[in-house]
């Protein structure tokens, strides 16, 4: 049986180092930081390091009624989510995560993106 992503890159204790990394990239982008003002990003961290793991196909799950509620007060334009999209695949890639998985962990985003992204 082939390894999920989550256990190829090393579980929990590498995706948290790939989500801080993440979150030092989006906390420098002038399209995403402003989302971040007043949060408690070590309690973010930890939440976001479980959903990347379950992005990754690790043992966490998020269910999209989660997601949506969390996301809905935020007000997250589709420009913001790109951008973090962005600052996603650059950091996987800093990671050396095959091509395949960024994809695949991209893909996983994108599905969720309705359920992020502030409706009009």
């Amino acid at each position: 049986m082939r390894q999920t992503i989550f256990e190829r890159c090393g579980g929990f204790a590498e995706v948290s180092k790939v989500v801080m990394n993440f979150y030092d990239k989006v906390l420098d982008s002038p399209a995403t930081s402003p989302y971040f003002s007043n949060v408690d990003m070590k309690r973010l961290i930890d939440h976001q390091t479980k959903f990347f793991a379950a992005l990754m196909g690790g043992p966490a799950s998020y269910t999209n009624d989660h997601l949506e509620k969390v996301h809905a007060r935020l007000g997250i334009t589709e420009a913001a989510f790109l951008e973090a999209m962005v600052l996603m695949k650059d950091t996987l890639e800093e990671f050396n995560f095959l091509d395949e998985d960024i994809q695949l962990v991209q893909d996983e985003m994108m599905k969720r993106k309705n359920y992020i992204v502030a409706k009009k």
